[in-house]
């Protein structure tokens, strides 16, 4: 089909043509819900957009306005448009802001907070203990995440040391924590 032939077709629907519809719906469903399909992944949704997109096409026929150049990019829009439409009316809203005040606090409460923070300071204590390096390993390695061979890069020695300094350094801070967790005898 020549491009002015689809905006003469338009132009008809534009005016209530119903067989100029029937022969634009001939022509470009299979295409449109291409489009459908391809952005909706499901048969269905796609179906069902294909018609709201005819629908469209034929409410909106008038406010094409091109040449005939961009006939069929125009309905590819429209169909491409509500689709999108579709996808973001999926999308689940946030709830009521009443909804959200009967959530439990699955914060702590201060007692747990207090705790936290408590074995949080110990672990501070028993890490000065350690040699400098060997804790900043320690931090850099359990709290940054870094890898061994990171670790071992850093500090310009084997992996194997690295591996090393780590595993005694965690020896030493659970003796230390579990030394602080035992009442002090007299």
């Amino acid at each position: 089909m020549e491009r002015d032939d689809i905006a003469e077709l338009l132009g008809r629907v534009a005016l209530h043509d119903r067989a100029a519809f029937s022969l634009i719906y001939k022509r470009y469903a299979a295409k449109l819900f291409a489009i459908c399909i391809r952005i909706l992944k499901d048969r269905n949704d796609a179906e069902e957009a294909l018609q709201d997109v005819f629908v469209k096409v034929w409410q909106k026929a008038g406010s094409y306005t091109g040449d005939g150049a961009n006939a069929s990019a125009w309905l590819a829009a429209v169909a491409r448009y509500h689709c999108i439409d579709r996808l973001r009316a999926r999308k689940p809203h946030g709830d009521s802001l009443d909804a959200a005040a009967e959530l439990p606090d699955l914060g702590l409460d201060p007692e747990s907070h207090a705790v936290l923070r408590s074995e949080g300071a110990r672990i501070d204590s028993c890490l000065e203990a350690l040699d400098p390096d060997r804790a900043k390993a320690v931090r850099q390695a359990y709290v940054d995440g870094m890898s061994y061979q990171e670790l071992a890069e850093s500090f310009a020695v084997p992996l194997n040391t690295m591996r090393t300094w780590l595993r005694r350094s965690l020896l030493k801070l659970r003796e230390c924590m579990d030394g602080n967790a035992r009442p002090e005898q007299g």
